[in-house]
Parts: C-alpha cells; structure tokens; sequence
C-alpha cells in the first residue's frame, strides 16, 4: 500500500493557488489597467484571410509614430507581434499571464500588458514600446536615471519598469513614495530589490522637472 501524504502537507499543498486562468485583465495588478475599448473602424478594420482557428489576418498598427501593416494570427498576442514580427525585442517575454509587468506597452497611451492583449485588437490603434523613448543612442531622463542609480541589474525587467514610469509622470510630474510604489506594484524585479528603483523614479521626476521636460 502506497504512503498517505500526512494531514499537514495535503493542508500546505491544498493551500497553493492554481495559476492556471491567472492574467485576465480584470486581475492585472493596480497600475496596469484594462485594455481600452478599440476605436470604431471603417477601412481601417482588420480583414481575415482565412477561417478557422488558425485564420490569419491583416492589421495595420501605429508602432511608435510607424505605420505598420503585418498578418498576424487569431490567437497571437500583441506582444509576439511587437517581438517577432516588428522587431521590436524590448518588451520581455516573461510569465504571458499579466502578472510580471516585463511585456508594458503605452496602447492608445493606455499602460498595458501586451502579453495579454491580442493583437487583432490592436488593428487601427497607436502603440508605443520603450524602443521609442531613447533618441537615438541618447537615453531619455527616465533611462538614464535608472543607470545612473544602479537600478538595473541582469535587465529583463527594465524596459517594463520604464514604461510604467514613463506613464506614471506623464500623468503625474511629482509623484509621491506612496504613488511611485502603487505605480510600479504590477512590475517584478527578482535581482535588485525596489529601493534603487524607486530612487531612479525619484530622480527622473526631479530632472523632468527641473528641465521642463514633458517626455513625449
């Protein structure tokens, strides 16, 4: 006769959450919300080539200022299409259920997770990626703040966390400790710990300030 699992370790292991249907948007973490509605479209609307689960279809996408037109899949998120399809590799691909904050896109200036948002639903609708934020090789105030405080260890997480800032002080130039931690709350980082990153946040609202820049 095979071992019983004692009472204590059917308790602990009956205590452990399921994941699977973790990430829907309505759990996405504060800071991330859910994904604004799409824009009424008339020629702009994304056309199937085919039927079926695996139907392809035709987008056209505003990529950080770039009209962009690519066929993308059914069920294809719009963070594969940003990475495998549009190169664009600076939105990590991590838990693909919402809950890392790597893949934080600006959807119709909207902070999402792309891994959660399909990509068909993206036809006809602005996105912008932390791709778009450096000018060329000069980092913006946000990047360079998170260098010059020792916030970035092995990177992964960076570019999410830049995104959620940048969309935190467009919103709000001046942001308190308690904002900044609400803000960054859908945002992992396994190497660092929080506090140079919110140091970096602090920084870069300081220098924006002081210099007037909007960081559009």
């Amino acid at each position: 006769m095979g071992a019983t699992a004692s009472p204590e370790r059917e308790r602990r292991e009956g205590a452990r959450p399921s994941r699977r249907g973790r990430g829907e948007a309505d759990r996405r973490r504060p800071r991330h919300r859910g994904v604004p509605p799409t824009r009424p479209r008339g020629h702009g609307r994304a056309r199937d080539q085919s039927r079926g689960a695996d139907r392809v279809t035709r987008i056209t996408v505003t990529v950080n200022g770039a009209r962009e037109e690519t066929a993308v899949e059914a069920h294809e998120s719009l963070l594969t299409t940003l990475r495998e399809r549009l190169g664009l590799p600076g939105s990590k691909n991590a838990c693909e259920q919402g809950e890392c904050g790597s893949c934080s896109v600006l959807l119709d200036d909207v902070l999402v997770c792309a891994c959660l948002v399909l990509a068909a639903s993206a036809d006809g609708r602005e996105v912008r990626t932390v791709e778009s934020l450096a000018d060329g090789s000069a980092l913006d105030p946000i990047q360079r703040a998170f260098v010059e405080t020792g916030a970035v260890q092995c990177g992964f997480c960076t570019p999410g966390l830049v995104v959620a800032t940048h969309a935190l002080l467009r919103e709000n130039p001046e942001p308190s400790l308690a904002e900044i931690r609400e803000a960054l709350s859908g945002n992992l980082c396994r190497c660092t710990g929080y506090g140079q990153i919110v140091e970096a946040v602090q920084r870069a609202a300081k220098t924006m300030y002081l210099h007037g820049l909007d960081d559009e």
